[in-house]
């Protein structure tokens, strides 16, 4: 099993996301921060995954497509466009998938490559929020036409109830 993290816009869409992957273990929704800034706090997910039934492109592709991974907005410090590495193995075949799903993009893609530093765990009736209410107003606005993407997208990889 191998551990990565993403961050990029609410941690309870971020969660529902990976989710619903093939292979996916289990994915801890919080805070990350890198260990170059390990103050700095935002909002995204630890999965821990099987790289053989699910590959890391897959994975990077869905975090790119499930959030504005090519817009500066004012909210970045608190959804941070970011993959958090855990070892230089892995930072050297992230920022390969970057680079080569960049050609996907119209815009230049602004997430980041960060060593992981902590995490902090959300509370825990916010865990697992989409999978404990999926027809609350916010999960049919914001989290269902994400997955309905990655349904399309990644069929092979996507769970299907």
């Amino acid at each position: 099993m191998q551990t990565i993290g993403f961050g990029g816009g609410c941690h309870w869409c971020t969660e529902a996301v990976f989710q619903h992957f093939e292979g996916v273990q289990k994915v801890d929704q919080g805070w990350i921060a890198s260990s170059d800034e390990p103050s700095r706090f935002s909002e995204a997910v630890l999965v821990h995954y099987l790289p053989a039934l699910l590959p890391l492109q897959v994975l990077v592709e869905a975090h790119l497509l499930t959030h504005s991974s090519t817009s500066l907005h004012k909210m970045r410090d608190k959804y941070r466009s970011a993959v958090y590495v855990m070892d230089i193995d892995q930072k050297s075949a992230v920022q390969a998938l970057l680079k080569a799903l960049q050609s996907k993009f119209e815009r230049p893609i602004i997430a980041q490559t960060l060593k992981f530093g902590k995490f902090r765990a959300n509370d825990a009736h916010f865990r697992n929020y989409y999978l404990k209410r999926p027809e609350a107003p916010f999960c049919t606005r914001h989290i269902q036409p994400k997955l309905a993407v990655l349904k399309e997208r990644f069929s092979n990889y996507f769970k299907h109830p």
